[in-house]
């Protein structure tokens, strides 16, 4: 399935891409996409229903964030060797982790704001992987039994604050907007696998990055067992899983967003997000 949110900011609602393209409403069958309605028992409820007598929802409503309640937002660096080598930076022993707040989230086709005082906001197309089963200490073996899904992320970047200003890449990558997720929360019987998707980021038209997930360092069964040694994984955690080369401070010379560019990104088979950058209006 391709499962949705719609409607306005905080007043969100569960659907459902039909294999037509049609949206359609799923919110007299579940309350929203977070918690318990994400684990795998509850999404074979949710494939058994006819789609096509679903309520549809108008084409031009806005889509939310994929998934709700997210508990945490949790990013790896440096995790795709050709990425790690544009940067100059070294492929780390183990995964490089960092979180992203969630205040962060928005929807995938919402407006991305330039943070006051920022000169070096940057793109980053990733994976994303949904928590659909709580666990600790997760064996590999297992791990893609936790997996509720999985979804496009620009993980949003000031790369001044994050690397500029001391301490950890956390300021810089948590910003208001700096996590736009979706279109779709794309189960995993859709995806043959996720080690094999081609992914592509776009500004003003100009093709940056263009990569694949097969270059990825420290694959997904790990990561989610990796992680879990530290942390308890919840239904709805987000895990951003890195990005290939192509971000704008790879550039020679480097290339930042500014107010007005439209980004284009996307993941086969995961759908496509489409952001216009503005300047931070907040008095």
């Amino acid at each position: 399935m391709k499962l949705l949110r719609f409607g306005p900011r905080g007043h969100e609602k569960p659907g459902l891409l039909d294999d037509n393209g049609v949206i359609r409403d799923l919110s007299a069958h579940v309350t929203d996409l977070a918690g318990e309605s994400l684990d795998r028992h509850a999404l074979e409820g949710l494939a058994a229903l006819d789609a096509s007598s679903l309520p549809e929802v108008p084409t031009d409503t806005r889509l939310g964030p994929c998934v709700a309640g997210v508990g945490k937002f949790i990013c790896i660096g440096l995790n795709y060797s050709d990425h790690a080598a544009e940067t100059g930076a070294q492929v780390p022993p183990e995964p490089v982790i960092f979180n992203k707040w969630t205040s962060a989230i928005c929807g995938p086709n919402d407006e991305v704001i330039i943070p006051r005082d920022s000169e070096k906001t940057d793109w980053e197309v990733e994976l994303g992987v949904v928590i659909g089963k709580a666990g600790s200490y997760i064996d590999e073996a297992d791990a893609m039994q936790h997996v509720a899904g999985f979804c496009v992320v620009n993980d949003v970047s000031e790369r001044a604050f994050q690397l500029e200003r001391s301490g950890t890449w956390d300021k810089g990558k948590g910003c208001d907007t700096f996590g736009p997720l979706g279109p779709w929360l794309v189960t995993p019987d859709e995806v043959t696998d996720p080690h094999q998707l081609d992914m592509w980021l776009d500004v003003d038209g100009k093709r940056y990055q263009d990569g694949n997930t097969r270059t990825m360092v420290y694959q997904i069964p790990f990561l989610i067992s990796y992680l879990s040694r530290f942390m308890s994984l919840q239904p709805g955690d987000v895990i951003s899983t890195g990005t290939p080369p192509g971000v704008g401070m790879g550039q020679q010379p480097p290339v930042y967003l500014k107010p007005g560019q439209r980004m284009r990104l996307g993941i086969q088979g995961l759908g496509e997000q489409h952001q216009t950058v503005v300047a931070d209006q907040k008095r």
